[in-house]
């Protein structure tokens, strides 16, 4: 595995869901120190069970070997007080895509990490600059989006805020090609490259099923037969979160002032309901049962 950034050992990760537990095993299988924090201990649990799988699963299809696993896990050391990140190199916020959270994550990191610490964002939408200007250190912020699920997904997006400096970006352009990922640089406009293309094509499907042109199945089985797709759209959005998919949508159209980045009611109807997608059991799918079926 590929050594460690020599301005870089020691990461600490906020948040230890989806996107938090993949950042922090991708970190560790390459070498570096982790801390990863989470409000609940409950939920630090679960992530190192995720973990553990998904280096499982790396192992039986040969990725890894068992002692890379063991080392990996070894690395990785949970908190649920971010006093604990007192010595970190870099700090990844992966918390929920709200502002105001994240804001607050930063304002309790800066007493607690070190100067030189580099503080960057996974967040899929928000502004760096925004969140960067909130903190002591803006030359020293940056975005460092990686896609879901981590482990799997190649690609990591690089965005500067109107403050971050050149030898930041070129010693996180360093970590991502450390963790065998392949940077994508993006400006600071809202959602950035990957979102800004794929969350309004998953509202349009949903602004499709929510006039009736189609069925949730009928949606999915034209865009993954008819245009070579993976995965259809609804499904796609239960696998995101539509939570995630709305909160998006919601920064296009307030930073874009343009009514093609309209929400579709629809997907702010599920939100209400509670039906995120997977995470929940129920989005456009229901996923309670032997196998996925449609909701509408």
């Amino acid at each position: 595995m590929a050594s460690p950034v020599s301005e870089i050992q020691s990461v600490g990760v906020v948040g230890a869901g989806q996107m938090g537990n993949g950042i922090a095993h991708v970190f560790a299988l390459n070498g570096y120190s982790v801390v990863m924090s989470d409000l609940e201990q409950s939920a630090l649990d679960a992530a190192m069970e995720t973990i553990r799988g998904n280096l499982g699963r790396q192992v039986r299809k040969d990725v890894i070997s068992d002692a890379e696993s063991e080392a990996a896990l070894a690395r990785i050391h949970c908190s649920t007080d971010l006093s604990a990140f007192g010595d970190c190199d870099l700090v990844v916020e992966a918390a929920s895509e709200r502002e105001d959270v994240k804001k607050k994550i930063f304002a309790t990191l800066l007493p607690i990490v070190p100067e030189r610490a580099i503080l960057t964002s996974n967040t899929s939408s928000i502004s760096i600059t925004r969140l960067a200007s909130s903190t002591d250190r803006p030359e020293k912020f940056m975005g460092l989006h990686f896609m879901n699920p981590v482990p799997v997904m190649r690609l990591v997006e690089l965005i500067r805020g109107i403050a971050t400096d050149e030898p930041t970006y070129d010693t996180m352009k360093k970590v991502v090609a450390s963790l065998g990922k392949e940077a994508a640089s993006a400006e600071d406009f809202p959602a950035f490259i990957v979102n800004r293309v794929l969350v309004p094509m998953i509202n349009e499907a949903v602004y499709t099923l929510y006039e009736g042109v189609g069925t949730v199945e009928s949606i999915d089985k034209a865009m993954t037969l008819g245009a070579n797709h993976p995965m259809g759209p609804l499904a796609l959005a239960d696998f995101i979160g539509l939570d995630t998919c709305l909160a998006i949508m919601n920064v296009l159209h307030d930073g874009l002032a343009d009514t093609k980045y309209r929400p579709c009611p629809l997907l702010t109807k599920y939100v209400e309901a509670g039906w995120l997608g997977r995470k929940t059991g129920r989005g456009f799918y229901d996923y309670r049962g032997d196998e996925p079926v449609p909701t509408r």
